[in-house]
This record gives structure tokens, C-alpha cells and sequence, in this order.
């Protein structure tokens, strides 16, 4: 079985439900490792199917001076980082197209953020990766 397919047969079956959690965008790797660990203590403490979400650029921001992440290749080495020392699987969203390749060869899913869940490019090269998608649904999309 693909690694994909195997971490995403766990979250079906995690009872009563798995985890994300994590920073909203990478500050550093310290930090990151450091936030990791602990998420790691709970999911075994807890007993709890959980995956590390953080962003390496958050593309999203209402002023041009807020900070926005390391960007994609030191975001995905510390993302890398986290898999590597914390055995958790690693979660990230792609605003772009072309990031689904690099983010793909670092994280278990890729996630789409909610104002981008209709942008047929961005969506087919995420699934081309082979990996799980997390695609938030936006507030404008029909409930069905």
C-alpha cells in the first residue's frame, strides 16, 4: 500500500476523529520543532490520529507589511524537519500551481485554502501529486 494511501485509510478509521493542528504560518524551525514535540506528546497521550498543519506563505494577508512565512523551500525544510524528528505526517497549503510539486515531495496532504477551492488549475495540479487533499470549502461555494 502507497504511503498515501495507507495515511489516509488511518484518518478514515481514527475514532472518534483525527487532529490537525499546528502554527497558521511557520515562524521558524525552533519554533516549529518546538510546537511539534508537543502535539506529538498529546497524540500519544491522547491516543489521537493528529497531522502537523503549518503554511510556509500566507498569500491571503490584508496589508502588503504583515509577515507572511518563510516562503516555499526553507517553509518545506522545516516542514521536512518536523517529519523527520516528530514521525507526525505534515499538512501545508499551496496558493499556486507550480508549488504542488515541491510541496508534494515534502508533505502527506496538501491543502487548498478556502478562497482557491474553485481554481481548476490549482486543483489538478495538487491531485497530481497522488497525495490526500484537504480543499476548504469557501463561504461562496454551495453546500452541495
Amino acid at each position: 500500500m502507497s504511503r498515501p494511501t495507507a495515511l489516509w485509510t488511518t484518518l478514515k478509521a481514527a475514532k472518534p476523529y483525527f487532529l490537525i493542528s499546528g502554527p497558521n504560518v511557520l515562524q521558524g524551525k525552533e519554533h516549529a520543532l518546538r510546537l511539534a514535540e508537543q502535539i506529538a506528546k498529546l497524540k500519544d497521550e491522547f491516543s489521537l490520529e493528529t497531522i502537523f498543519k503549518a503554511s510556509f506563505d500566507k498569500a491571503n494577508r490584508t496589508s502588503l507589511g504583515s509577515f507572511r512565512g518563510p516562503g516555499m523551500d526553507q517553509g518545506l525544510k522545516i516542514l521536512e524537519a518536523v517529519k523527520q524528528q516528530t514521525g507526525l505526517p505534515t499538512i501545508t497549503d499551496i496558493h499556486e500551481s507550480f508549488q504542488a510539486k515541491a510541496a508534494g515531495d515534502v508533505v502527506d496532504i496538501i491543502q487548498i485554502p478556502a478562497f482557491l477551492c474553485r481554481q481548476t488549475d490549482l486543483l489538478t495540479a495538487a491531485a497530481s501529486t497522488g497525495l490526500p487533499l484537504h480543499i476548504k470549502k469557501g463561504q461562496f461555494a454551495s453546500p452541495q
